[in-house]
């Protein structure tokens, strides 16, 4: 069978199979859940920012989460609104290969933000006297740059390896965006290096770090229940749960879908999409909400903001 040169190359993503007629409805939701997700996490940004009270790690490391999350956003938001708002499938195999390069990338970045903050309970809880020490600024702004570095530098090769595969005709990928086992498939050539160097990636990055997360919360539960007044222990394991919600929303989803590839063949491709949805969408537009709702301080911060904006708009009204 003969290759195609790239050039001439093209992908057809999946949206919702057997919804097609009612895709232009189902872009309302979407959209309006990267609205939510941008504005939600641009304003937590804007808080901690603006706020100096808030210049300490854990919202340092939430402003990391946001950042990912607005990238995580705007990597799966152009092929998203192509196919629901214009009902557009096709795109070219260097659009395809960019996309792919972000997505995994914060993704990781992502993954490893979640480790960085599970770090973060873990000092406050269990060495609460030396917390400003353990993790000053300067730390913080260094595991930032190394999450930069990791993440980037662990997926520059896999769009190069990619782009060197011919690819035999228009194939049909699994998901609404492309995904490098995805694309890997759809190669007329021996992928067995591509396929070991995107295992090796994800066992080094988002299993190594789900499993640093678990035993980071191991050890907090130990600490926790050393703590004599059940008050205190609520409290302490009160400050966590905010964290808690947002690993199992990212990891969840992904361990769900990873299974289905392997042992659900037989699987609804409808099943599959949802699933790579609510991996890739939810944690941007819910985690914003579930951190204003559990912490005070960005919650005062932000209805303080609403009232002063409230305010002037009526000063301005009686002028």
């Amino acid at each position: 069978m003969l290759s195609l040169n790239h050039s001439n190359t093209t992908f057809l993503l999946m949206g919702l199979p057997g919804l097609e007629e009612m895709y232009i409805w189902l872009s309302i939701p979407l959209c309006v859940m990267y609205i939510v997700a941008v504005a939600g996490n641009s304003l937590i940004l804007w808080v901690v920012k603006s706020e100096t009270i808030l210049h300490q790690p854990m919202y340092y490391f939430l402003s990391m989460l946001a950042m990912t999350d607005l990238g995580l956003s705007f990597s799966t938001l152009p092929t998203m609104l192509t196919i629901y708002l214009l009902g557009h499938r096709e795109v070219e195999v260097d659009a395809c290969l960019a996309q792919l390069f972000f997505i995994h990338t914060f993704s990781v970045m992502e993954s490893s933000v979640l480790l960085s903050m599970a770090f973060d309970r873990f000092v406050a809880i269990c060495n609460p006297l030396r917390y400003t020490t353990i993790l000053p600024s300067s730390r913080v702004a260094g595991l930032g740059l190394a999450i930069v570095v990791r993440s980037i530098g662990l997926h520059v090769p896999a769009p190069i390896m990619l782009k060197k595969l011919p690819y035999c005709h228009t194939g049909h990928l699994s998901h609404s965006y492309c995904l490098h086992p995805d694309v890997m498939k759809l190669a007329c050539a021996d992928t067995r290096v591509n396929s070991a160097y995107g295992l090796f990636v994800v066992l080094s990055t988002l299993g190594m770090d789900s499993m640093l997360i678990v035993a980071s919360y191991v050890l907090i539960l130990y600490a926790v229940l050393t703590i004599a007044s059940q008050t205190e222990r609520l409290k302490a394991l009160n400050t966590c749960v905010s964290h808690i919600c947002a690993v199992l929303l990212f990891y969840t989803p992904m361990i769900g879908l990873s299974m289905i590839h392997r042992f659900g063949k037989q699987a609804s491709p409808c099943i599959r999409v949802l699933l790579s949805y609510l991996h890739f969408l939810m944690p941007p537009m819910v985690n914003p909400i579930v951190y204003t709702i559990k912490t005070k301080q960005i919650r005062q911060r932000i209805f303080h903001f609403f009232q002063s904006s409230g305010a002037k708009m009526r000063i301005r009204q009686e002028h």
